[in-house]
């Protein structure tokens, strides 16, 4: 090997360690901001904790909207249909439109058994579940596969109330109906309250356009929270 050979492959480790030295110093090395210390590093990490807020909340809609869409062959035990609305014994089109959802999953054999949710505002004669319960016999659903819950004022409250009467009567796994926005929030409830969930969201729903992006928005929100506190806790600070 010449002396010039020799002298150039003796000079590449050093600069190669002084290149990985360099891209260190360039990578690893702390921001200006955490640096400068004081107010500076304050406020850099303010920024820091509201962007990470923000990325978990963007992460938290997408998967609100992708479950909302998703509409499985799964077979349940039972059909947990939640409340809405309801005018004097009459569905708001936002019920009627999970009401018709649980007619088609019932005539394709989804589940043997019907859970109506929702109880009633101060005034109502009729509650969401008794709403419900009529409108799905008067389309052929029989009154002993229907069961009820009709005390529940949230989300929350209607599935403990579900999960007791799933323990009552051998129910394991639920088929949860509501709008797309509210599906991922439901099943993780559910989840929490030991059943084993799947969500079959209704297609006819009359929350659109900008209102159902707001409702996805505010879902993505109370998924996000509920992750970190548990549903269970958020549902009580929250009230």
């Amino acid at each position: 090997m010449s002396l010039d050979a020799a002298a150039s492959s003796t000079d590449e480790t050093p600069v190669r360690l002084s290149r990985l030295v360099s891209l260190r110093r360039r990578f690893l090395r702390p921001p200006r901001w955490w640096r400068a210390g004081g107010w500076r590093r304050f406020l850099g990490v303010i920024a820091g904790v509201v962007l990470l807020a923000l990325v978990y909340l963007v992460i938290s809609l997408a998967q609100v909207w992708w479950v909302g869409r998703q509409h499985g062959t799964e077979r349940g035990d039972a059909i947990v249909v939640m409340g809405a609305a309801q005018y004097d014994g009459r569905p708001s089109p936002q019920l009627q439109a999970r009401l018709d959802h649980v007619l088609l999953l019932w005539a394709d054999g989804a589940a043997p058994l019907v859970i109506v949710t929702g109880g009633n505002q101060p005034g109502d004669r009729f509650t969401e579940a008794s709403t419900s319960s009529e409108y799905l016999q008067e389309r052929g659903i029989p009154a002993s596969a229907i069961l009820f819950e009709d005390t529940g004022r949230s989300s929350w409250e209607s599935l403990q109330n579900v999960a007791e009467l799933a323990d009552q009567h051998g129910v394991g796994s639920v088929i949860l109906v509501s709008d797309p926005f509210h599906s991922l929030r439901i099943r993780l409830m559910a989840e929490e309250l030991g059943l084993r969930a799947y969500t079959s969201s209704t297609r006819t729903s009359p929350v659109r356009g900008f209102a159902a992006f707001k409702k996805h928005v505010q879902e993505a929100g109370g998924v996000a929270v509920g992750r970190v506190l548990g549903f269970e806790r958020t549902e009580s600070l929250l009230g």
